[in-house]
């Protein structure tokens, strides 16, 4: 008979537990919260990658790695005398009940939107309840990559209804900021320019959210895009016997066209 979730999950804090243990794993042993921040960032990007590459078994993998990486943390805790595994749990459960009375209670919301607006005042009641007040923008950790973070931050604003009417009226912001941007350019105010090409970013971002696209994938999408064009150029140069850093940048320019050309035809 399969175990259930529960013993599998308890199973995993005893593995977690005996490598901590004296007699356990030295290098599980002598790690940190400090020490570990690399490994959780990196295994929560292990689990993206995984998704994007349309894997049910890789997704699994990394699901499962990331979990320990939760598990080592509430470890530690629990070796301080702080909180245990237990705790996060409850904690979880009735933090997720509480927010969703809409299923759990007798609430009632009519879309997604109206959800995450409810989300947002029961948050904020929660501040009032402790004694603290608490900005709509909070949650948006600075160390998320800054598209990310951009698009997070225009998220929860949006939830009180501040925010662009669609992606057009956005649009015109993006122009107004290239403006900017070129006005910098011409003054040769490095100090200005560097903030008008962030706002100008910042606007592209707005565009991509209310068009429902992920500003981050969107360019990682361009970033791979280039990678593959410039990876045909220089194969078509070692073909011939060639080396790329003794290329005209007219020569160049026509290799990207030909590499544009054999990806998508006329099409760009």
């Amino acid at each position: 008979m399969t175990d259930s979730p529960g013993v599998l999950f308890e199973s995993l804090l005893e593995i977690m537990a005996r490598l901590r243990s004296p007699d356990g794993c030295p290098w599980d042993r002598e790690q940190t919260r400090t020490s570990l921040k690399p490994f959780l960032v990196e295994e929560a990007y292990e689990v993206i990658e995984a998704i994007e590459s349309g894997s049910p078994d890789a997704v699994r993998e990394e699901l499962g790695d990331l979990l320990f990486q939760v598990i080592f943390h509430a470890q530690m805790a629990a070796e301080a005398g702080e909180y245990t595994m237990a705790d996060v749990l409850r904690h979880l459960a009735e933090k997720m009940v509480r927010r969703h009375p809409h299923v759990f209670g007798d609430a009632a919301v009519d879309d997604a939107r109206a959800a995450l607006t409810q989300w947002e005042a029961i948050k904020q009641r929660e501040a009032l309840d402790e004694g603290r007040s608490r900005s709509v923008l909070e949650g948006v950790p600075r160390s998320l990559p800054s598209l990310l973070r951009a698009q997070r931050t225009q998220s929860k604003a949006a939830r009180v209804r501040f925010d662009w009417p669609d992606a057009a009226s956005a649009l015109h912001k993006v122009r107004e900021e290239l403006d900017e941007v070129d006005d910098a350019i011409a003054r040769a105010d490095r100090a200005r320019l560097q903030e008008e090409l962030g706002d100008l970013i910042f606007s592209l971002v707005n565009v991509a959210r209310l068009s429902q696209i992920d500003a981050e994938e969107a360019l990682q999408g361009t970033i791979e895009k280039f990678r593959r064009r410039f990876a045909g150029m220089e194969a078509d140069l070692t073909a011939r016997g060639q080396d790329i850093a003794s290329q005209t940048p007219e020569e160049l320019e026509r290799l990207w066209k030909a590499a544009k050309v054999r990806e998508y035809g006329s099409r760009e």
